[in-house]
């Protein structure tokens, strides 16, 4: 399993970055740009074709540390020891399915029978020593079992119910669009929450959109203090996109700006 680490580590989730990262020139520049702006480590994910290794050395290179990956789920089923393998390769520790079809599923045996076979690729990825995590939306928030208009769970709760290895890599502003508590999930998730992605949301023209982290409503201290005592140290900034700076290099620099003034890192 990953070492666990004593600082925390605020990192740059390349997705953000994917129309600046279709080649190996474009990813080295990009890269160079990651580090200038004050993030020495960052997840892969939305990067064009390129070697793992090669990927590994460029990142290095820029003193960008590789810190885990998304993968998705249809290369897990189509060969799970090449995912092992590229893991390996870009020399991370943690590797999450980063995106399921709300419509994956339409019963909640259904979803059961889903999260048994993440468990399975968990157990698997243990073994190679790798960490296996779930990132989630909005739409794990929908409930199974509502009766009379009441109660009813989650899929999520359905998901770390009926999973022991997987861990979580919560996304707080998914967490807070889907209109759930992100304190209660990091509370509940403690042990298993090594990493969570940093994301945050606002209102412009009435409607919701991406905000650099601070600049949005999320009470952040609290949050990331509750992260810190759930045993969180990687704590990875995403924006899907950059509606009010329209320049997601500026997004990621100010959020890395606020969340220093924060005390983290």
């Amino acid at each position: 399993m990953p070492a666990k680490r004593q600082k925390p580590v605020i990192a740059a989730q390349l997705y953000t970055l994917r129309e600046y990262l279709k080649t190996p020139d474009e990813i080295a520049k990009t890269l160079k740009r990651v580090r200038q702006i004050g993030y020495d480590a960052a997840q892969i994910s939305g990067v064009g074709p390129i070697a793992p290794a090669d990927l590994r050395k460029l990142m290095l290179d820029a003193g960008v540390e590789p810190i885990g990956a998304h993968v998705g789920l249809d290369d897990f089923r189509a060969d799970v020891d090449k995912v092992i393998a590229d893991c390996q390769a870009w020399g991370v520790g943690y590797v999450a399915i980063p995106w399921l079809s709300h419509k994956a599923c339409t019963t909640a045996a259904a979803w059961k029978q889903l999260f048994k076979e993440f468990e399975g690729y968990a157990r698997k990825l243990a073994r190679a020593g790798l960490v296996l995590q779930y990132h989630n939306h909005m739409f794990e928030f929908e409930k199974f079992g509502i009766k009379n208009g009441k109660g009813g769970t989650t899929i999520l709760d359905m998901l770390f119910s009926g999973t022991r290895l997987l861990q979580a890599e919560l996304d707080i502003g998914w967490i807070v669009r889907g209109g759930h508590d992100p304190i209660a999930w990091i509370r509940r998730l403690a042990g298993r929450l090594d990493q969570v992605h940093l994301k945050d949301w606002g209102v412009f023209d009435n409607q919701p959109v991406w905000r650099a982290i601070g600049e949005g409503g999320i009470a952040w201290p609290a949050v990331l203090k509750a992260c810190r005592q759930a045993g969180t140290h990687d704590f990875i900034v995403e924006q899907d996109d950059c509606p009010i700076t329209k320049d997601p290099f500026l997004s990621l620099k100010i959020s890395r700006a606020n969340l220093r003034a924060m005390g983290l890192g």
